[in-house]
């Protein structure tokens, strides 16, 4: 039995839980916060000091063992660039061809590639988005327009509204992500439509397919959908179809 140990965006725990428990590996998961994303520097950070972590921590068995993990799984897309650079000193990282959680939830860079190109301007829910992101919804408006008003008083507040609606006005679609094997769509297609007739978008419901998330789960590696990175080698983005490489 494969020995892994899986860094990833919180924004993917249902998912990732749900995969993990069905995986026919050992798995220890660490899920980091979704906020990390809005700062690449940190995010590059804090999964670096997690792989080091990997690498140095023992068996839960005994404090003074090699960990043993055969592979150190990036729950990450390139996710602008929050993952160049990051290295093992010994172990395998196996990280997902993908340009973000996007790729992941929708099950392939091909699938990505698809719909960004049909509907551009769209932005993206999903169960780890509602929960733990902080997606647009009159909820958040409100709550924006207040902090500003008690921050930087009237004039200002109105003005830097008037700027969260210029990059608003860039979106034209909301589509909600969902897997059928996740519960509660219900609560989550109700968020992800009253957001769309809120902010005046046509709204829609893509499934997604888990299997690619499985297949890593589960120790099998497609060079076409994963990059395994030997030790001492770092990631970098390739600006090409298999989006990272290393070196």
């Amino acid at each position: 039995m494969l020995k892994l140990k899986l860094i990833a965006c919180s924004i993917m725990s249902r998912e990732i839980s749900y995969l993990a428990s069905k995986s026919t590996c050992l798995i220890d998961i660490t899920f980091l916060n979704q906020g990390l994303h809005m700062t690449p520097h940190k995010l590059k950070d804090m999964i670096q000091e997690e792989i080091e972590k990997a690498e140095k921590y023992s068996k839960r068995c005994d404090v003074n063992e090699n960990p043993g993990y055969d592979y150190i799984l990036i729950g990450y897309g390139l996710c602008s660039n929050g993952i160049a650079g990051i290295k093992s000193s010994k172990i395998p990282l196996v990280i997902p061809r993908a340009h973000d959680c996007i790729t992941l939830l929708l099950g392939s860079k091909d699938r990505y590639n698809y719909f960004f190109n049909k509907n551009p301007g769209t932005y993206w829910y999903s169960a780890g988005w509602i929960e733990r992101g902080n997606p647009p919804c009159e909820e958040w408006y409100n709550r924006l327009s207040s902090n500003y008003l008690v921050k930087y008083g009237e004039d200002n507040a109105q003005y830097l509204m008037e700027a969260e609606q210029n990059w608003l006005k860039e979106y034209k679609y909301a589509s909600l992500i969902y897997w059928n094997c996740l519960d509660n769509l219900k609560f989550y297609r109700e968020f992800a439509l009253k957001s769309a007739q809120y902010f005046g978008w046509d709204y829609s419901q893509i499934e997604g397919y888990p299997e690619f998330l499985q297949r890593i789960l589960n120790g099998e590696f497609d060079e076409k959908e994963v990059l395994v990175v030997p030790p001492e080698k770092k990631v970098f983005a390739s600006f090409k179809e298999d989006i990272i490489q290393y070196e």
